[in-house]
């Protein structure tokens, strides 16, 4: 096994723009740990509010979606494999941050998420508005959300949420979402 060089991982990081990484599973109490670093980074930064605000919310949003859709697969035995996959990222690219998070992803789903990622590509603000608004008088959905943390991401971005899905297995596919403030 060969050593990791972890200066040569740092300055590639520093190279790439990258703030924060995590990578593994998460939980409740990561989540909340890393939000707290993440918020006085950006305060300590003398990032403006809103967009402070809006970097927080997006981490949030991510991390608890990777966390809980996770959590919902993770009764089989790929356990340790789907727990494992998760992952988010918090870069700065010039004057903007970028927020990108990871997991493993059932290929049964795929289509019915990026059919929803694409209408919301194709909506501008007021439509995002509106769609915000009309899914905040739904009931709840299975999982116990209210189908509001993509709407409220793309709302918040600054440019069309951006998605990959790379082939892992027959089973699973590996989604990434990337959004700009």
């Amino acid at each position: 096994m060969s050593t990791l060089d972890l200066t040569r991982l740092q300055d590639e990081l520093r190279h790439q723009g990258i703030l924060m990484s995590f990578s593994g599973p998460f939980s409740h109490s990561i989540i909340e740990e890393l939000g707290k670093a993440i918020r006085h980074y950006l305060e300590s930064t003398e990032v403006a509010g809103s967009a402070l605000m809006d970097v927080f919310a997006v981490y949030i949003e991510q991390a608890q979606n990777v966390r809980n859709y996770i959590s919902r697969l993770e009764a089989g035995p790929e356990k340790t494999r789907l727990a494992g996959s998760g992952i988010v990222v918090i870069a700065q690219d010039e004057q903007r941050y970028v927020i990108s998070s990871g997991n493993l992803l059932d290929r049964t789903d795929a289509p019915a998420l990026t059919a929803h990622l694409e209408r919301l590509r194709s909506l501008d603000k007021a439509g995002l508005k509106a769609l915000y608004k009309e899914q905040m008088r739904q009931p709840l959905n299975p999982q116990g959300g209210a189908g509001l943390g993509l709407i409220g991401m793309a709302r918040k971005s600054a440019a069309p949420l951006e998605y990959a899905l790379g082939d892992v297995d027959e089973r699973y596919v590996f989604f990434s979402l990337r959004v700009v403030i």
